[in-house]
């Protein structure tokens, strides 16, 4: 078990390793759905609570499938519980928001493959956190990664208002944004080097 200090974790998950700036998982939703604060807004609840669910489903699986000695099995019992996670949150936004759900269009379902929400479960598991550690990593991992859409969005909407040239709209543009951004966040990456 890891003896490291919750806010750390959390800072370290959320920040220092940013998964979407730092680690580069996830950048489908993070390229996809950026474009309005709102909808990177909701996209970052959605991925939040599979992150939550995702962990704390992990945990219990790598706790059972070590007691059976059966650990080969990790990855796709981590899949199917993502899947399965990200189908209730589908229904919920469906039957409560249609028009959020229309607007999130396929990437609500491509959380599934996020790579982001596999590697919370991965990365907890190889650091042998416990049930708080993961929470309070797959938390701090969430935050991050609606952090990083909540920038893109703000930045690609205020941009949307600015007159630039041809050759630096639409996608050219949203990528030299995440590549500024990730810059900016890589500077954190001194912070927890005794750590992690």
């Amino acid at each position: 078990m890891s003896a490291e200090p919750l806010t750390l974790i959390f800072l370290q998950a959320a920040i220092v390793n940013n998964f979407v700036l730092a680690m580069f998982l996830g950048i489908c939703p993070f390229l996809g759905v950026s474009a309005k604060k709102r909808m990177a807004w909701n996209m970052g609840l959605a991925t939040l609570f599979v992150m939550l669910v995702g962990s704390l489903s992990a945990y219990g699986i790598n706790w059972l499938l070590t007691a059976l000695g059966l650990e080969f099995l990790r990855l796709i019992c981590y899949i199917a519980v993502i899947a399965s996670a990200v189908q209730l949150v589908e229904m919920f936004i469906k039957k409560t928001s249609p028009g959020l759900f229309r607007s999130l269009g396929i990437f609500l379902p491509l959380i599934t493959t996020n790579c982001a929400i596999l590697g919370v479960a991965l990365f907890q598991t190889a650091r042998e956190y416990d049930l708080i550690q993961s929470l309070v990593y797959a938390g701090g991992a969430g935050v991050g990664f609606m952090l990083a859409l909540l920038l893109m969005a703000g930045l690609r909407e205020r941009l949307a208002l600015a007159r630039l040239p041809e050759v630096s709209q639409g996608a050219a543009l949203t990528l030299m944004l995440a590549g500024l951004l990730s810059l900016a966040f890589m500077g954190f990456a001194g912070l927890g080097s005794s750590h992690g």
